[in-house]
């Protein structure tokens, strides 16, 4: 948001820098971003003097050029070639000197030098006024006041403005601060903590009065609860015209572009004091009515913007008989607005309900300073002041009569606030004992009345613009701010708390998970919950959960599965030539369970590409099943979970996958994703991914038991077999039967190579598999590892038909 200092100093007189002001504001709670410098003329005319023409000839060699000398204050007058018209001796005019920057009106800066033009030396340029800024003419140059003298700075001449502008960071909450009037009421609290007193000094509109009744509109709201107030008032015979200076300047310096005297006037009282405003011809209002009311859904309006929309059944419509004409708080219709042609206005002045203006403006994707303000709660004791004070303005500037009555809708006003606010409350928050004077000054001065006193606390009234403070911790707030953060002492005893906690919490085991995969080579990745609806299909698991006001269709579902919103990482990484990818995400899913809805959290993997890349010293290797499963196998082993079952995984995501169990719960599946998955993302290329369910991870390692054994003593031993196995053979089968052989000094067992193919009989593959050894009382002697590894090859003859190759 936008402050003008010179703005904010029609309200409270001070005389600070505005750094000191910005410094205040900042502590106040009114953090000033930035401070920016405005000059209605950009350059401030610096270096452009007046200067008289003294002799004006035909230039010998242009016919379109005049040569012409002109007294510029100096000693001796400088030559200048002229293409203007009308320029002529005897005349006062601007003159840029050699070294003056001028701006286009796009900003961009450029320099008056020295030169020939067609062969005459030019020292310097006579000014037209869309040159200087000044205005939009280029017709010819600007011909001053005979009786200035020569050599007289432009700046004199020429009612420019400085200013300088605080970029403040408002805080949602604080409606009651979007507007000059509201941060002047601000810093005045502020200002009398330092005890500096301050008067807030407020717009009159004491001499409002209605000229005639010559132009009456009729008001119905038909839907009090979306517009709890509702003014209006008439204003005629006007004239719509460019604005006076010194309002386009108040305009410009925040950022609005003028547009006419009329619409200036209802965006200068916005930003003066809060209360958006919108002006009606009252030419187009058929009927001489003005109707608040809602529509049919998928109603056509076409906005200011020139955008024909289609209306919710719940948007406030401000209608005349017969057509809509604005969307309530929102946006302005296309043909109903003020124009040049445009003589006599309604002006309207409303309150309209936060929630219905913010669901609206949602729903059309219109963000206007009126709607911003309507959204945050404005204030409704606000609204015919602000309509006396606009309609004032226009009668001044535009002419025309107020020609009507005010008309003030206001069938139930709230009731006010009231907030006990007790002392031992007050220092148990702050941690400070704070005068009680003090805290009554400091309520005083934010508008806050006090009923009574009592020895407790005190009884109060909030008033009507602070739609944030509604309890007393909220009070204390504002007493806190006001007083100063900085002015609480710090203390030299610091209190705190140790909290018993498990080793088992989430975070110290997602943690211990993060740092291992980034060991890895995987980084972390936080993607978005919301995914688009024809997406769910996808690892789904019961009914989808959907928005019931979403941003976009891209963006209308709660994910069901942990790969919608990863393989979307993936796409986009594909799409910019990231290939080698290995990402991990800690989220949530979202199911709808019948009437309930039901939240899981997850730890997903996603792999694609090479495990690292290019490099001279190695080989790139593409990454595979096997290499995800390593991956997920040091995770269970890293978090101490044992005794992890694991079968084939059958779901449309795979093409082939594993699915890891323990005691009938299934911790994680794993696998290559379906091609028929890559393709509704756009991926080309091979993509692993693993989903662990997480909540059922930490249930299994909570009731883990630390173990630990001592290094051993006595060697390992390893012995190989290469088994002839039938082609339907497994090693989960090997595997098994060997530790169901030898229980007592089997310590591992391993695939290191599969063949197939020349050599072998029909239907045949060979494994070799190596089996390690160990007693750790004692060292293995041959004739017991002889007779360890003649049992297993005996088992597997018997239950496989294997054969020693």
């Amino acid at each position: 948001m936008k402050i003008s200092y010179n703005w904010l100093k029609q309200f409270l007189q001070i005389d600070w820098d505005s750094q000191k002001t910005g410094e205040l504001l900042t502590d106040l709670g009114l953090e000033v971003e930035g401070i920016a410098s405005f000059e209605s003329v950009k350059g401030g005319l610096k270096g452009v003097v007046v200067g008289h023409v003294l002799t004006c000839v035909q230039h010998p060699n242009a016919d379109r050029l005049k040569l012409t000398t002109v007294d510029v204050g100096q000693e001796t007058p400088l030559q200048i070639v002229c293409g203007a018209p009308n320029v002529a001796a005897g005349q006062k005019v601007p003159v840029a000197t050699i070294g003056t920057t001028l701006y286009t009106k796009e900003g961009e800066a450029w320099q008056i030098k020295k030169g020939k033009i067609r062969g005459e030396e030019s020292q310097g340029m006579i000014c037209a006024e869309d040159e200087l800024g000044l205005g939009e003419s280029h017709d010819g140059i600007m011909v001053l006041n005979e009786a200035l003298e020569p050599g007289t700075p432009c700046s004199k001449v020429f009612e420019i403005e400085n200013d300088e502008v605080f970029e403040i960071g408002l805080t949602p909450n604080r409606a009651d601060a979007m507007s000059h009037f509201g941060v002047a009421r601000d810093l005045k609290a502020g200002l009398e903590q330092k005890e500096i007193q301050k008067e807030l000094v407020t717009p009159s509109t004491s001499n409002f009065s209605i000229d005639n009744r010559s132009l009456k509109i009729d008001v119905e709201v038909k839907d009090s609860l979306k517009a709890p107030r509702y003014c209006g008032v008439t204003i005629s015979n006007l004239i719509v015209q460019e604005s006076p200076d010194w309002l386009k300047n108040r305009l410009k310096a925040i950022g609005l572009s003028p547009i006419n005297n009329v619409v200036d006037v209802t965006n200068y009282v916005l930003h003066e004091l809060g209360q958006p405003l919108h002006a009606f011809d009252a030419s187009k209002i058929k009927g001489n009515k003005i109707e608040v009311k809602t529509l049919p859904a998928e109603t056509k309006f076409r906005t200011l913007d020139d955008v024909e929309r289609e209306l919710h059944e719940d948007d406030l419509m401000i209608c005349d008989t017969e057509k809509p004409m604005c969307i309530a708080g929102v946006f302005g219709g296309i043909h109903s607005g003020v124009t040049e042609h445009t003589s006599a206005i309604f002006l309207e002045s409303a309150y309209f309900d936060p929630v219905s203006v913010r669901k609206t403006a949602k729903r059309h994707g219109l963000n206007t300073d009126a709607s911003f303000r309507f959204e945050r709660g404005i204030d409704i004791n606000m609204t015919e002041y602000a309509l006396k004070r606009a309609a004032l303005l226009i009668r001044e500037i535009a002419g025309g009569y107020i020609t009507s009555e005010v008309i003030d809708l206001y069938p139930k006003k709230p009731q006010e606030r009231q907030v006990f606010l007790t002392f031992d409350k007050i220092n148990s928050l702050i941690g400070q004992e704070i005068p009680r004077d003090t805290i009554k000054s400091i309520l005083s001065s934010l508008e806050i009345r006090i009923n009574n006193v009592t020895e407790s606390g005190l009884g109060l009234t909030i008033p009507t613009y602070r739609v944030d403070v509604t309890r007393e911790v909220d009070v204390i707030e504002e007493i806190l701010r006001v007083y100063g953060y900085n002015n609480i002492d710090y203390k030299e005893k610091l209190n705190a708390s140790i909290a018993k906690t498990s080793r088992y919490e989430n975070h110290r085991i997602q943690d211990v998970v993060g740092n291992m995969l980034a060991a890895q080579g995987f980084y972390e990745i936080m993607t978005n919950s919301l995914v688009a609806a024809d997406s769910v299909g996808i690892g789904a698991d019961g009914d989808a959960v959907t928005m019931l006001n979403p941003l976009s269709a891209d963006l209308s579902v709660l994910r069901t599965s942990m790969l919608l919103s990863g393989l979307q990482t993936v796409s986009f990484n594909h799409n910019r030539q990231k290939t080698n990818l290995k990402l991990f995400e800690f989220g949530k899913t979202y199911h709808k369970m019948g009437k309930e809805n039901q939240e899981k959290r997850h730890l997903s993997l996603f792999i694609s590409g090479d495990r690292s890349n290019d490099s001279w010293a190695t080989a790139s290797k593409k990454t595979d099943f096997f290499y995800l499963k390593g991956i997920v196998e040091t995770l269970f082993e890293r978090l101490g979970l044992k005794g992890v079952e694991t079968e084939p995984h059958s779901d449309s995501s795979f093409a082939e996958g594993l699915s890891c169990s323990k005691n009938n719960t299934l911790l994680a599946s794993y696998g290559l994703v379906s091609k028929g998955t890559l393709k509704k993302f756009d991926i080309k290329q091979d993509v692993l991914f693993a989903d662990f369910n997480w909540d059922e991870i930490l249930a299994s390692i909570s009731t883990q038991n630390a173990a630990f054994q001592e290094i051993p003593k006595f060697p390992e031993v390893t012995r190989d077999f290469a088994l002839l196995l039938d082609e339907t053979a497994s090693f989960q089968k090997v595997y098994d039967i060997a530790w169901n052989t030898e229980k007592k000094l089997l310590k591992k067992v391993n695939l290191f190579d599969v063949y197939t193919g020349k050599n072998l009989p029909k239907g045949k593959k060979s494994y070799a598999v190596s089996f390690t050894l160990m007693d750790e009382k004692k060292t293995l002697t041959d004739k017991q590892i002889d007779k360890i590894m003649g049992k297993l090859l005996a088992q597997y003859q018997k239950e496989l038909g294997a054969e020693l190759r």
